[in-house]
Parts: C-alpha cells; sequence; structure tokens
C-alpha cells in the first residue's frame, strides 16, 4: 500500500520570522513617522507601540492554522476567503491598539510646563492617528477683542451698554488655521470619536493583513516549488538507478549465453572433467557479481579478477589459443569503476579475435592514470592481436560496446569517453578514459 505524499508546508520558524519582520518594520516606520511630524520618541508611546506589535504578531499568528487549510485551494477561493477574513482580524488588531494607548496621559509624554497648563485648561485638541499616535493642536494666541457694540438710542445718550451676545449653541465649529474642532454633548462626542479613530485603524491594518497573507502564499508558492524540484531529483536518480541494473544485468545474460554453448560443446566432446571445473568457475564468478548492488561502483582489482575468472572459463575452451596479460599500475588498483564494466570488452576479444583464428591470441588489459584538464583519469585498454573484427561486422559486437557506452553516460554523463578500432599494427583495441575515483569500495570479490 503506497502513502501518500505529504503536502509541503511553510515551516513555522519561516512563519513567525515573517511576522516579526513585518511588525518590526511598521515598529520603525510608525517611530519613525512621529519623528519627522515633530513628536519626541518618548518611552511611554514606544513602549505601548511595542506592546502593540508584539500583541498584534500573537494574534496573526494563531490565525496561520487557518490559512493552511486553504494551501490546496484555488486562487479563487483563497482570495474570496482572505478578503473576507481579513475584517475581522483587523477590527481585532484596531483594538488592541485602542486598548493599549487608552491609558496614556498626554501631559508625562508630551510638552513643556505652559503646553501641559493649556491642555488641563482645555484650551487644546487631543486626537490619535491611525498609527495609535497622540495629535496636540496648541491654540494660536487669542485676537485682541473687537471694539463694543451700542444700541442707538443708547449712542445718542451716551450711555455704552454692550449689546446682548447670541445665545449658546448646542454645536459650534471653530477655525484656527487649518484645524477645526467640533464641540457637541462630551460623551456623545468621546464614543463617537473612539469607535471612529478604531476603525480608522481597521483600515490600515485590514491592508497589513493582507500584505502578511500574501507573503505566507508566496512562501508557500516556494516550498511546493522546493518540493517539486526534490521529487524531480529522485525521480531522475531512481530513473538513472534503473537504468544502470538494466545496462548491467543486460551484460549476465549474454555472457551466461555463450558459457552455456560452451558447457555444451564439452559435455558433447565427452571433456566432463572440463565442463565440471568450467561450472565450479562459473558458479564463483556469479556468487561475486550477484553479491553487490549493480549500480555500486567496485574496486578496479576486483573488477580485474573478475575478469581473470571469465579468462579461465574461456581457457577450458581454448586452452591453446588464449593467452592474456594484466597490466595493472599500482596506483589505480584502488579505483573505483562500473562493476563488469570491462566484461563486454573481454568477451568481444574472445569471440571476435579467438574463436575467429587457429592462432593464439593474446588479450591484455592495461590500467594507468593520466593527467587532465578537469584532473587525474583513469584511463583502462582492453586490446587483442587477433584479426581485428569490424565494428559492423555482426550485431553481437555492436550490443557489447553500446553497452558499455550508455553505462559510462549514464554513469559520468560528458566526464567519461570511449574510443575503439583496429590497431595500426593488427587486432583491436577499446580506451576507456574516466574521472578517476580513489574511494573505498562498496563491493568486495
Amino acid at each position: 500500500m503506497t502513502q501518500a505524499v505529504p503536502y509541503p508546508r511553510v515551516p513555522a520558524r519561516l512563519v513567525l520570522a515573517s511576522l516579526a519582520a513585518l511588525w518590526a518594520c511598521y515598529f520603525l516606520v510608525a517611530s519613525l513617522r512621529g519623528a519627522v511630524m515633530g513628536f519626541d520618541l518618548a518611552w511611554p508611546i514606544l513602549s505601548r507601540r511595542l506592546t502593540i506589535c508584539v500583541l498584534s504578531m500573537l494574534v496573526m499568528a494563531a490565525v496561520w492554522p487557518l490559512l493552511q487549510m486553504l494551501d490546496r485551494k484555488s486562487n479563487g477561493v483563497r482570495l474570496a476567503v482572505v478578503l473576507v477574513g481579513a475584517l475581522p482580524l483587523a477590527l481585532v488588531l484596531s483594538v488592541i491598539n485602542d486598548t493599549i494607548f487608552a491609558d496614556i496621559e498626554v501631559p508625562q509624554a508630551f510638552g513643556d510646563k505652559e503646553d501641559q497648563a493649556a491642555i488641563k485648561a482645555g484650551n487644546v485638541r487631543i486626537s490619535r492617528d491611525e498609527a495609535g499616535n497622540i495629535l496636540v493642536d496648541l491654540p494660536k494666541p487669542p485676537e485682541p477683542p473687537a471694539p463694543p457694540t451700542f444700541s442707538s438710542s443708547e449712542a445718542e445718550d451716551g450711555a455704552a451698554v454692550p449689546a446682548v451676545p447670541p445665545p449658546p449653541q448646542d454645536v459650534t465649529a471653530t477655525r484656527n488655521g487649518s484645524a477645526i474642532t467640533i464641540h457637541t454633548s462630551e460623551a456623545l462626542g468621546q464614543e463617537y470619536g473612539r469607535w471612529a479613530a478604531i476603525a480608522d485603524t481597521a483600515f490600515g491594518r485590514y491592508f497589513l493583513v493582507l500584505a502578511w497573507v500574501a507573503l505566507y502564499f508566496a512562501l508557500a508558492k516556494a516550498e511546493e516549488a522546493r518540493a517539486a524540484e526534490r521529487r524531480e531529483g529522485e525521480y531522475r536518480r531512481a530513473a538513472e538507478a534503473a537504468e544502470l541494473r538494466s545496462l548491467r544485468y543486460q551484460v549476465n545474460p549474454h555472457f551466461l549465453f555463450n558459457t552455456l554453448n560452451s558447457l555444451s560443446a564439452l559435455v558433447m566432446t565427452g571433456k566432463q572433467d572440463d565442463a565440471e571445473e568450467m561450472l565450479q568457475t562459473l558458479s564463483t564468478f556469479y556468487r561475486r557479481t550477484l553479491s553487490g548492488d549493480p549500480t555500486t561502483d567496485m574496486r578496479l582489482e576486483d573488477e580485474i579478477e573478475l575478469q581473470k575468472l571469465y579468462f579461465a572459463i574461456e581457457a577450458v575452451r581454448f586452452p591453446n589459443r588464449l593467452l592474456t596479460r594484466i597490466d595493472l599500475d599500482d596506483a589505480v588498483a584502488n579505483a573505483m569503476v562500473p562493476g563488469m564494466i570491462l566484461q563486454p570488452l573481454v568477451e568481444n576479444s574472445v569471440k571476435y579475435a579467438v574463436s575467429a583464428t587457429r592462432e593464439p591470441v593474446t588479450i591484455a588489459i592495461e590500467a594507468r592514470r593520466e593527467a587532465s584538464l578537469a584532473g587525474d583519469d583513469l584511463v583502462i585498454t582492453v586490446r587483442d592481436n587477433g584479426p581485428g573484427a569490424s565494428l559492423t561486422k555482426t550485431e553481437g559486437f555492436g550490443i557489447g560496446l553500446s553497452n558499455v557506452r550508455d553505462r559510462l553516460r549514464a554513469r559520468y554523463g560528458d566526464a567519461a569517453s570511449m574510443t575503439c578500432g583496429k590497431r595500426p599494427e593488427g587486432g583491436f583495441a577499446t580506451v576507456l578514459r574516466l574521472p578517476l575515483d580513489l574511494g573505498v569500495s562498496s563491493v568486495r570479490g
């Protein structure tokens, strides 16, 4: 039963970091704004603003699990839910702002003694902006009083009786420069002003919430992209491993087919002892080749030991024609190579050099270290002095070389190469050049 792949989530530390960065930015901008407007950076204001930022961050963090429920929804559903859901959240943040600033005493935070006296006398207007800052409008100096007004009859009698002032109104408006103060019923005005300030602050918090939600969904998309990249890498590695296994297992049936034909010929000619020796050697060969993962590398020294077993198997068929020579540099004995990478090359030399002539044929394996622009390379050469069969002479010859070329490409990409062809002095040679890797073997013979 396959397990469902977990949906990628934004890590909690990243969510909290985004909230902390958002409210830290708000704190700095609001404080600098107050300083530019002429207010000192007083601690009573800064401490309350800092408290608001911390509480607001915690409230928005509590909404995070609800946002996770929208991760798999369409963009339209996300937009509709966020636009509606941000309204109550913004109102909650605004109420927090109003509650924190409700107990502040303006005379303790701003102004000198004259300003404080004016505040106590009620000659100033005090209000809050959307950031929770206290705004104080001090009155202008009083203008000189206008001359008294006399009635016509009294003016003639010389009696200076001032005119009766108009009766007081419930609501009056006075203009001092650009500031207008509305005087109304005290209780009603305070309540209306409080909720008006809350609504005004909620409007600003609304867009602050939308900005963070947009940032959260951007982080969620980034997590999805990273998860997709990881899955793609896993699929690519699995495909490469499957290709390597396929190519590796393609070698064994081909070799087994030729060996069984040889055993059949020995049995039919009455050479039971040779057939028994061949079977024992074949058993040892397969026990070593099947003991490890076909996608892992093995030491070059162990790879050559496998080829010696193969030579022993084929020597039963060609006791007088098959000669071998191994030239292994000690500096590359522990170099890592793909398992059985030399098997198709050696098998081709036996099939198209030893079998094709009655004369003795020598198959040589050489390995050395060479310097290159990209670093040290491992150069392995498999050659023979037989007739030198053409690459297109038979189908089997092409399969063996194609198998080696494909395995090198799957394992090393463009870092490895294979060249082959007839030798000027006779015979055929194949040269493998691959990056030198002196790692620890994962497969032992």
